[in-house]
């Protein structure tokens, strides 16, 4: 990890002035009907209107920035939100993209990765099996290996996040984010631990995905089994965090929660019927930890970031009726 650099927020700042206008300056808003139903006052960064219906853009176009041309394949692993916006940069920049995704990957983001020109694989149940294969391919080719929750312009670039949710004049005491690779969670805490020091920051994983609580529970690094029941919140299912990301989390937020997968499914439908917005499973379980526990937030301003809105048609017939 040492020989890693660390995030900035001089990085954030460069990334918020660089990165694709297309990924910046997201809505972020509250509505009464929302609110009277949480008795909190909530107000949604919503990363879902830009070409990848997804924030990870953000980090995946500051982290092109700093690339120098190259023609040689980026190797990664990606369960699809971060494939699509490495897909995105890669085009842009011409450069051949490998990723390997689990057998199970959402066919709504499988598709939009190989439509972006990445050249798919399908390997392993989960991404923990996938990352392994991606890594092992780097370096029987000698490539260049990318692990989204290991880089900092990747943080650097979700930090932007908060960057504008500062700039927006509104005060919140909460955030509340989804903790998958940890590259937005680090981000967002990093910026708000120096423009918004007394702003508790939660890292929040699904009830049946919980190697990021584990490792946060254990103070180090936990590998946990591979799941018996997968949560529907594909995006944020870790069997263990990387070594960089677990040094910084602990630098940057203040608590792990872990929510049931009824909470999340409970969110998706709450975005839907209150701001008219299709949220995936990931991106809803800010929404989805208020729901569960209304009682820790009742008379807080709370802030969370919609970050993710791809799913099938079936998936969004079954999760929002």
């Amino acid at each position: 990890m040492s020989a890693i650099p660390p995030p900035s927020i001089f990085g954030i700042c460069a990334a918020h002035h660089a990165i694709n206008p297309v990924f910046r300056n997201s809505p972020f808003y509250g509505h009464p009907s929302a609110d009277a139903v949480l008795s909190c006052s909530l107000r949604v960064k919503v990363e879902t209107q830009n070409p990848i219906r997804a924030a990870e853009g953000r980090g995946a176009d500051w982290f092109f920035s700093g690339q120098p041309q190259r023609t040689d394949p980026l190797v990664t692993a990606s369960p699809g939100n971060f494939g699509q916006g490495l897909a995105y940069a890669a085009r842009d920049k011409k450069r051949p993209l490998i990723i390997f995704a689990p057998v199970g990957v959402n066919p709504a983001k499988l598709e939009a990765m190989r439509h972006l020109g990445a050249d798919v694989r399908l390997e392993g149940a989960d991404l923990y099996t996938a990352k392994e294969a991606a890594r092992a391919y780097a370096d029987t080719i000698g490539g260049q290996l990318l692990d989204d929750g290991a880089h900092p312009r990747v943080v650097e670039g979700f930090g932007t996040i908060a960057r504008e949710m500062t700039e927006a004049g509104v005060e919140f005491d909460t955030v509340l984010l989804p903790l998958g690779a940890g590259a937005l969670a680090i981000g967002v805490g990093l910026w708000l631990r120096a423009e918004k020091p007394n702003v508790r920051v939660i890292g929040l994983v699904p009830e049946t995905s919980p190697a990021m609580l584990l490792s946060w529970q254990a103070g180090k690094v936990v590998t946990a089994p591979p799941a018996e029941v997968p949560t529907i919140a594909d995006g944020l299912a870790q069997r263990a965090p990387s070594a960089y990301a677990f040094a910084y989390l602990r630098q940057t937020i203040d608590d792990v929660w872990s929510v049931r997968d009824g909470a999340i499914l409970a969110g998706m439908r709450f975005c839907h019927q209150h701001y008219g917005l299709i949220i995936e499973p990931a991106g809803a379980i800010g929404v989805g930890a208020i729901l569960e526990r209304p009682e820790a937030f009742a008379g807080q301003r709370v802030a969370t970031v919609l970050c993710g809105g791809n799913m099938t048609p079936d998936q969004i017939r079954t999760y929002l009726g």
